[in-house]
């Protein structure tokens, strides 16, 4: 009798256990242009060269910071005339919020090297700025 009981319990705990440990669900990061904000630029103060900003048309840009890194604007098209009125400028200092890039999220649930070490972000630029040499 007493075997039973304590059997009972065992499995009583069995199922209840995994139940009472279960914390919840992380919540996952929003991505994309209108998800949760990572961060904001200039957190690095960073200056880029006007060469190293890409614009495909006024319909997609991007930049890298290293090799590992890689921002594609929300916002290319508002930010294209600002860019134009920049050419022949050489440092230019970007301000904006970033967020994760969706794709980048999706691809990197694989668990590949690559999107372990290559991040890929959305950025909606706020500003563009010319940055005269030797100042900050």
């Amino acid at each position: 009798m007493k075997a039973r009981l304590i059997r009972k319990i065992i499995v009583a705990l069995i199922i209840l256990l995994p139940a009472i440990s279960f914390n919840g669900c992380k919540k996952q990061a929003k991505c994309g242009c209108e998800g949760d904000l990572l961060f904001s630029l200039p957190e690095y103060n960073q200056l880029f060269n006007y060469s190293d900003i890409y614009y495909m048309d006024s319909t997609s840009a991007s930049f890298q910071l290293g090799i590992y890194e890689r921002y594609n604007f929300c916002n290319p098209s508002e930010m294209y005339p600002v860019y134009k009125a920049l050419k022949g400028k050489n440092q230019i200092i970007l301000t904006g919020d970033v967020y994760w890039n969706c794709n980048y999220l999706m691809n990197s649930s694989s668990s590949s090297y690559y999107y372990q070490y290559y991040k890929t972000y959305d950025i909606r630029v706020t500003g563009m700025t010319y940055q005269p040499f030797g100042k900050k």
